[in-house]
């Protein structure tokens, strides 16, 4: 299998993909359908990708359900610090988060499933990649928390307005 799959211990997967490098460079597997789906990983219907420079908070985003997503992040250029945050009230692990950095010299991926927030930093000017899966963007099923919830690496950042109006968790509509 060309990928080792890590629980990080609240639903998220750590994804390893196994990277074969000679002297032109190196290849690797993003997707395969056939191991994700033994993750219970679902094939991708849309792909986004955004870029973003030093220091840059994007997040925490979500979409209710009907329009729940899942996303697997991945960074081809540039270093994040990738966020996930548990937003299933009743989880045993409802409010928890774990952090993981993604980049392109370690090409590390991150599964999380719908049920969680997502948000990340851009510790150097960085190429985001996220393959959103489930179902479609939905402007109107789109919700956020606050980003004042994470600990983030680089304390002076550039947050978009909208972003700073998400509220607290306490807040803010998430999943039952």
């Amino acid at each position: 299998m060309p990928f080792d799959f890590e629980d990080l211990g609240i639903g998220v997967l750590l994804i390893k993909p196994k990277v074969f490098p000679d002297k032109r460079g190196f290849f690797l597997e993003v997707f395969k359908s056939t191991d994700f789906s033994k993750h219970n990983i679902p094939i991708p219907l849309q792909v986004n990708m955004s870029f973003s420079v030093r220091g840059v908070v994007r997040g925490l985003h979500y979409q209710i359900t009907p329009k729940e997503q899942g996303k697997i992040v991945f960074v081809p250029k540039g270093k994040i610090l990738d966020v996930a945050v548990d937003i299933r009230r009743s989880s045993s692990t409802f409010g928890k988060y774990i952090s993981a950095e993604l980049s392109e010299s370690n090409h590390y991926m991150l599964w999380i499933p719908p049920g969680f927030a997502h948000g990340f930093q851009a510790l150097e000017d960085s190429l985001v990649v996220y393959f959103v899966t489930h179902n479609d963007y939905s402007p109107q099923h789109e919700r956020c928390i606050n980003y004042s919830y994470i600990d983030w690496a680089i304390k002076e950042f550039i947050i978009s307005d909208k972003d700073r109006q998400c509220p607290p968790l306490d807040k803010a509509e998430v999943f039952s």
